[in-house]
C-alpha cells in the first residue's frame, strides 16, 4: 500500500508547445510499481491552458477545484467545475483552460502507466 499527501509532490511545468501556465503533478506511477494505472494531477492557473492536441490512449479526469472548460475537436467550449468527471478518447483532439481570473483550475488525469 502507498500513501501520499499531494502537498509533498513536486509541480513540474509543463513545456509542451502550447501550454501555458500549467503543471504537473506525478502522484502515483511507474517508480511506485503501479501495475497498469498513473495518477497525475494537473494545475492550469488563471489565464492558463493546455496545448490543443491528441494522442493514441484515452484518459479519465477528475475536476478537483476551479471552473475550465475542455475544448472538444471543434473547438467548442465544454465548462467543466469542481466534481465534474469527463473522459477523454484516444485519438481525440482535446485542451484544458482556466476560466478563471483569481483561482487556479485543478484536476486528476488518470492514464495507463506508459503514458504518464
Amino acid at each position: 500500500m502507498i500513501i501520499k499527501n499531494l502537498d509533498s509532490i513536486s509541480k513540474i511545468a509543463v513545456t509542451m508547445q502550447g501550454a501555458e501556465k500549467v503543471t504537473k503533478q506525478l502522484v502515483i506511477g511507474k517508480l511506485d510499481g503501479t501495475p497498469k494505472m498513473s495518477l497525475r494531477v494537473f494545475t492550469i492557473e488563471p489565464g492558463g491552458n493546455s496545448p490543443f492536441h491528441s494522442h493514441n490512449y484515452e484518459h479519465l479526469n477528475y475536476i478537483i477545484s476551479g471552473k475550465g472548460a475542455m475544448l472538444d475537436e471543434d473547438g467548442n467550449e465544454n465548462r467543466v467545475e469542481s466534481g465534474n468527471i469527463a473522459l477523454v478518447l484516444p485519438n481525440e483532439k482535446h485542451q484544458f483552460k482556466n476560466l478563471s481570473e483569481t483561482e487556479d483550475f485543478v484536476f486528476i488525469c488518470l492514464v495507463d502507466k506508459e503514458f504518464e
